[in-house]
């Protein structure tokens, strides 16, 4: 049988959309995943993006597609670091879909980390996914993580000065910063701009996808690394919200 043709729910549609078509294996894990959530939301307030395309397009693809380049490639290994993960996405998505890959979810609330271990185990993620409940300030200069990952990421987290602050000092010397945006504006590059100044970062790309089913359009911004970041970045817990670098 076709590959193509076991993807005939609705959901399953938002695979023409990345021009990927992952396993049966993967396809299980990431509705097992969507099962887990809506079990775990009955105890702790996860996320209301859960059902149908609230998931599937909401969650999965706005995961995904920054990475539809990438997909096609399922032995690329990556190390890849979610920042405020919250519900788990869009580290989990990635983590199922480039099954060679290690990545590893932060977040502070403990609510949140201890189902997203739970969750992580039920789907046999255990050998390469890695949780740690802190804050994103204290794990950026612990020298274990700092300057480690191929891929930081972070979604609806603080505006992109502060999530500069946050994943540049986490990346090593090839790699990416991705800010998942909604709106995107002229003041907000600007903005970016002066804050990457300090911490030795480029702004390398701006990519823009309209999500189907009337979900919104998406912006994310890449961000590379052009010195190694100073010592001093990310200061300390609170100070990059509260004094952003844009003066």
């Amino acid at each position: 049988m076709d590959q193509k043709s076991n993807f005939e729910k609705q959901e399953d549609r938002i695979w023409e959309y990345l021009k990927w078509y992952p396993s049966m294996q993967q396809v299980e894990q990431l509705k097992s995943l969507q099962f887990l959530l809506k079990e775990s939301n009955k105890q702790v307030n996860l996320t209301r993006l859960i059902e149908g395309n609230d998931f599937w397009v909401s969650q999965i693809l706005d995961s995904l597609w920054p990475f539809k380049n990438d997909l096609n490639n399922q032995n690329k290994s990556l190390n890849i670091i979610d920042v405020g993960t919250g519900c788990g996405f869009p580290g989990l998505a990635l983590a199922i879909a480039m099954p060679n890959s290690s990545t590893t979810l932060v977040d502070s609330t403990s609510k949140k980390t201890t189902v997203l271990k739970e969750i992580i185990e039920k789907l046999n993620l255990m050998s390469r996914v890695h949780i740690r409940t802190e804050r994103i300030e204290l794990t950026g200069q612990n020298r274990q993580f700092r300057h480690k990952y191929d891929i930081a990421l972070a979604r609806a987290v603080a505006k992109a000065p502060t999530l500069a602050e946050y994943l540049i000092p986490l990346l090593n010397s090839t790699g990416k910063a991705v800010l998942y945006k909604g709106k995107w504006c002229k003041e907000e590059h600007n903005e970016l701009t002066k804050a990457l100044i300090p911490l030795k970062g480029q702004i390398e790309e701006i990519r823009k996808f309209q999500l189907p089913k009337s979900r919104g359009l998406r912006n994310v911004i890449f961000v590379s690394a052009s010195e190694k970041c100073p010592d001093q970045y990310p200061r300390s817990i609170g100070v990059p919200v509260k004094n952003p670098l844009i003066s």
